[in-house]
Formats: structure tokens, C-alpha cells, sequence
């Protein structure tokens, strides 16, 4: 008889809309603060190096907001697996105590 895998606490409408909530809570922080180190990345760069070319500081600008972005946007869903109890709900095989 197999294993009745376990349901994730995300299936309950109720607690999956808290934590999306709390997701955007702290997408919408994260979006503040990438914002607030982009301009202060800019008038760095641009004290440092004067101005030498449009392009350089789009891309620079682009760059650090996408990766600030992305980090905040994984490490955020990680913490919502996590904290939801998610994570506990998935059935690893090699859990079990065979020998390879």
C-alpha cells in the first residue's frame, strides 16, 4: 500500500491568501529598497567616473535592480514555502531507510 502524501497547507484558500499577502508585503519592501540602492548606486558611479555614457549607467542601473529583484523575489518565495509549512508537505523517496 503506498503512502497517502500529505496535503500542503497552501491548498486552504485562507492561508494561501495570507501568505501570498505577506509575499507582496515583502516584494513591495524590496521593490523600495532596490529602487532607494539603484539611485544611490547611479550618483555613485556617476561621482566616481563623471559622466561617460548614458548607456553605461542604463546598464548599470539594470543590472543591480534585476539581480536585488531576483534574489528578493527567491529568497521570498523560499520563506513563503517555508513558513507555510509547504516545504514539511513534500514526499521525499529517499526518506526511507533503504539501503542503495
Amino acid at each position: 500500500m503506498e503512502p497517502m502524501i500529505p496535503r500542503s497547507p497552501l491548498d486552504d484558500p485562507e492561508k494561501a491568501a495570507h501568505a501570498w499577502a505577506r509575499y507582496r508585503r515583502i516584494m513591495t519592501y524590496m521593490l523600495t529598497v532596490t529602487v532607494a540602492l539603484v539611485i544611490a548606486s547611479v550618483i555613485l558611479l556617476y561621482r566616481s567616473n563623471g559622466m561617460v555614457s548614458v548607456h553605461f549607467y542604463i546598464a548599470a542601473a539594470l543590472g543591480i535592480g534585476f539581480t536585488m529583484l531576483l534574489a528578493s523575489a527567491l529568497m521570498g518565495l523560499a520563506f513563503l514555502s517555508s513558513g507555510t509549512g509547504h516545504d514539511e508537505s513534500v514526499v521525499n523517496p529517499l526518506d526511507d531507510d533503504h539501503e542503495l
